[in-house]
């Protein structure tokens, strides 16, 4: 009998107690009942969204007390200035390049051609509540929509815009107030601990979250749903795949780090989303994992919650691959000019959904009714399928949010490449970590 690997402590290492071999048998299973009991399936929706409220409960209160503890302890706040106007820079350039990547693909490989969908025949219905949302997205009323009505108000809402907003103008009160805001910032880093803590007891049921998530969708929608939509979902993964290698990857070796050895640290977030088809329920943990490999508090704070309203890799190469294959599919004229005038409307639309449920398809519904070319009706073609596009969204965002964090802080000094790839080497699941050392395994 082969005993199992010990580790630095000399305990043996118990792999069937690690989050993410868990979460991957949770997932395993959830597909099996969705397949064989699809009713079954259906009832375990439940379990799914129990646990991503429970992670969106404590997502506003970690965020504030990261950037506030960051802000208040960097006491530069003109450092605090130069760090979003070049977080800006990278997540504008970064974004409209995505953007561009997805129209240019959809354009070459033509899924939606041949389709011959009459847009008369769909049920709008089904998409009515999307494209009431998006007409909603005012781009005056979501930068009014950044200023809460009371304090306490962005907590309730949960907007992370609004949270970071009220975490900045803390943290700068707090440098204000010089040695005298010494004690705040000690009270800050201790209930930020507490919140730490909590998300340290919800991640454990993650496995039974991704277990009632994939159930419910493979339940729903079964495996044979995907059959007719499978060229578009292919060039979907297959552009975002080689947007993460091909581009966040040249941009990591630029920056001294390997965008393989990247995702791997960050495996048990990414399976998180996998199964759970939501970025939030890894943001904690990525934010955790940014500062253990070096990135300031302050920094981390700022781009990763930032990120999640102006950063979203996935959902930008979704919406003009999307807004296209439905051109195609109902054989509606688009030329260059229209396509040019899609992907600026997109630019602005893109950035108009933070804290929106399902924001990837509002976006999409609110870039649609900006250029009327294209029947907005047509998006009910995509509702079999967008729940399996939205993991596949999600987890490019998580990954273009966590290379961004590591770009500024390469750009601010703050790590260099020699201690960024030895702490991505300690990462655990390699040669020189212990497993049972990861407080989110």
């Amino acid at each position: 009998m082969i005993n199992p690997t010990p580790t630095k402590t000399g305990r043996p290492w118990k792999w069937h107690r690690v989050l993410y071999v868990q979460v991957i048998a949770a997932v395993i299973v959830g597909i099996l009942l969705g397949h064989f009991f699809p009713d079954l399936g259906i009832r375990l929706k439940p379990l799914g969204d129990a646990f991503i409220r429970l992670v969106k409960m404590l997502i506003a209160p970690i965020v504030f007390c990261t950037v506030v503890h960051g802000i208040a302890s960097f006491g530069d706040l003109k450092k605090v200035g130069r760090l979003g106007i070049k977080t800006l820079v990278y997540f504008e350039t970064v974004s409209t390049l995505a953007l561009v990547i997805g129209l240019l693909v959809v354009n070459y490989f033509q899924p939606g051609a041949g389709f011959n969908v009459n847009p008369d025949t769909l049920d709008s219905k089904a998409t009515q509540s999307y494209i009431q949302k998006a007409q909603a997205l005012d781009t005056t009323d979501f930068f009014l929509n950044i200023i809460p009505n009371s304090f306490l108000g962005a907590f309730v809402a949960g907007d992370l815009l609004q949270v970071l907003l009220l975490a900045l103008l803390t943290g700068a009160a707090i440098s204000f107030l010089g040695p005298k805001g010494a004690p705040i910032l000690r009270m800050v880093d201790s209930v930020s601990s507490i919140f730490f803590g909590i998300m340290g007891v919800v991640v454990k049921a993650a496995p039974i979250g991704a277990l009632g998530a994939m159930a419910f969708t493979v339940g729903s929608f079964g495996l044979a749903s995907l059959q007719k939509l499978l060229a578009l979902m292919a060039a979907f993964y297959i552009t975002s795949g080689a947007f993460v290698v091909l581009v966040l990857g040249s941009i990591a070796l630029f920056c001294g780090f390997s965008i393989f050895r990247f995702i791997f640290y960050i495996k048990e977030e990414l399976l998180l989303v996998l199964g759970t088809s939501s970025s939030e329920t890894a943001l904690p943990g990525l934010m955790q994992k940014m500062r253990r490999l070096g990135c300031h508090r302050a920094t981390v704070g700022l781009v990763i919650p930032t990120g999640y309203s102006f950063n979203l890799d996935g959902t930008n190469i979704y919406m003009t691959m999307a807004a296209v294959f439905l051109a195609q599919a109902t054989n509606t004229p688009l030329d260059i000019p229209h396509q040019l005038g899609l992907l600026a409307v997109a630019m602005i639309t893109s950035k108009g959904a933070s804290g929106v449920t399902g924001a990837g398809f509002i976006t999409l519904a609110a870039t649609l009714a900006a250029v009327p070319s294209i029947p907005i009706q047509s998006l009910a073609l995509l509702l079999g399928i967008d729940r399996f596009m939205s993991e596949c969204r999600a987890l490019t965002n998580l990954v273009g949010n966590g290379v961004a964090t590591l770009v500024i802080s390469r750009w601010e000094n703050e790590v260099t490449p020699e201690i960024l790839r030895a702490n991505l080497l300690k990462a655990p699941g390699l040669s020189s970590a212990d497993p049972s050392e990861d407080p989110l395994a």
